[in-house]
């Protein structure tokens, strides 16, 4: 079949691009086109800026309980069509079928429904003060409002396209912003979907607003124009170092989430089967391509064999082949520019002396389904012998790769844990709960799990520390995020 024609959503109207410019998209794993892209460049940015400035005053107006009830009928419309979006998501990343059901799309309605209802439970501060004692100060009531902040940008990445865009464009219109969202154009198809849907919804023209094209076009465009208040970001730290240094050019309220290199630490006294099960999903999970895999596995010298190769064997048992096929555990990688990204590392691994216990290559031809023969796959790899300072334990990889590192004593593990520029998420694994919290207060993380991973209840915060990123989305912390507090005081004296 032809490749599809994705538009953007500007002010109500779905708009394609001008004949040749546009941009391919490849199915990763096929390597066939399946559909094409705006290369949207300023003046389609503007446009879609103007659109949101001229529509905020309408929707920062709207009665909450209006703008709630908007977004929990996307939410519908998002379960109405769960099989369409599944597909498409995998189409668009390569994973698997069975993942992009269970986890993309759900995630992404809940996101919805969450904050459609968080928007109408929000709390003000009060303080009722008695002057405290300085001079000239009378007794007053003092309490917060809290007003939508403008128009928001929102920049979203390609491993989980639709989830992390309902991520945020569902703080952003509940608390009465309006947006342009600039998904990746590497994964652009269910942003496209997700347009015809809030039309279907009926949002309100310019209300939301969704523009594709290249990060240096129209991503830089978005980030960089004066009306734009507001800028959630998604993706690798070196855009996001860019776009905190543009952003405080205008003073624009910047949150970051940015990369991981997080720490899987299982110490002596663990749940051995429980932490090595977990491993498999932390290390493999959407073939590595989550910001909070567990990458670096740092493990008790006592249990360090036993665990490597036991970890080695289920990850070479994981199958890999046709995203569609609901038997298949690994997918292909979102693109082949990817997978070249990954072959490198492991490659640089190799020099550096590392041992590859299972995986560190594409598998061959004809160990594919023939449909997905030309995909960017790679195989679940496990490797150790490497020093914590080298480049591979200190960068993201992004991929099914996963390092085990072995220590003695619990200060050498919480050093080794936090011995990276980052610090988004960390797993910790033990019995003893006095370890568990005194581990949870000294790594660096701004994600921490116990005997678990993974676990995300969309009430708490989520955000890393170091080079991981700035500011937290999640709860009602991503509905102040796109607003402004206002203190109002009251003499009452």
């Amino acid at each position: 079949m032809p490749p599809i024609t994705i538009a953007n959503l500007v002010n109500g109207a779905l708009v394609p691009p001008p004949r040749g410019e546009d941009l391919e998209v490849h199915n990763p794993a096929t390597g066939e086109v399946h559909a094409r892209v705006p290369d949207s460049g300023p003046a389609v940015v503007a446009a879609a800026v103007e659109a949101a400035r001229t529509a905020f005053p309408g929707w920062a107006a709207t009665p909450a309980i209006t703008r709630s009830g908007l977004l929990l009928r996307l939410a519908d419309l998002i379960d109405a069509n769960h099989d369409k979006l599944a597909r498409a998501e995998s189409d668009d990343t390569g994973k698997p079928l069975s993942f992009a059901r269970r986890v993309d799309v759900p995630r992404a309605s809940a996101n919805l429904r969450y904050y459609a209802t968080a928007a109408l439970h929000q709390t003000s501060e009060f303080i009722d003060s008695d002057g405290g004692g300085i001079p000239g100060a009378s007794p007053s009531v003092n309490y917060t409002l809290r007003r939508p902040r403008g128009v928001a940008g929102l920049i979203s990445p390609w491993n989980f396209p639709l989830y992390l865009l309902t991520w945020k464009i569902a703080p952003a219109l509940a608390s009465g912003c309006t947006a342009v969202a600039k998904p990746s154009e590497v994964t652009p198809l269910t942003a496209f979907m997700l347009s015809e849907l809030a039309l279907e919804a009926g949002f309100p023209p310019g209300v939301l607003n969704i523009v594709h094209g290249a990060g240096p076009c129209a991503g830089a465009a978005l980030v960089e124009h004066p009306d734009v208040t507001t800028l959630s970001f998604t993706g690798s730290t070196a855009v996001g170092t860019w776009i905190a240094q543009t952003g405080a050019g205008t003073l624009k309220r910047v949150s970051l989430e940015l990369g991981g290199k997080n720490p899987y630490v299982v110490l002596q006294d663990a749940d051995f089967e429980a932490a090595l099960a977990t491993a498999v999903r932390a290390a493999f999970s959407n073939q590595g391509q989550i910001c909070l895999c567990g990458s670096r596995m740092i493990v008790h010298r006592s249990l360090f064999d036993r665990f490597v190769g036991e970890l080695a064997a289920r990850a070479a048992a994981l199958k890999l082949g046709d995203p569609l096929d609901e038997t298949t555990q690994q997918g292909a990688l979102t693109s082949a520019a990817h997978l070249q990204k990954v072959r490198g590392y492991v490659a640089m691994a190799r020099d550096l002396g590392a041992t590859i216990h299972t995986g560190g290559d594409s598998p061959g031809p004809a160990e594919l389904p023939e449909r997905v023969r030309r995909g960017a796959f790679f195989r679940p790899t496990v490797m150790t012998g490497l020093e914590s300072a080298c480049r591979v334990e200190q960068e993201e990889i992004f991929g099914p790769v996963v390092s085990v590192t072995p220590f003695d004593t619990y200060e050498e593990a919480i050093r080794l844990a936090n011995a990276t520029p980052y610090g988004l998420a960390a797993s910790l694994w033990t019995r003893d709960v006095t370890t568990a919290h005194r581990a949870a207060a000294e790594l660096h993380a701004g994600v921490v799990w116990v005997n678990c991973w993974m676990n995300r209840d969309l009430r708490t915060s989520f955000g890393g520390t170091k080079r991981s990123g700035l500011g937290r989305e999640g709860g009602f912390d991503g509905l102040r995020f796109f607003t402004e507090p206002k203190n109002v005081c009251v003499g009452v004296g």
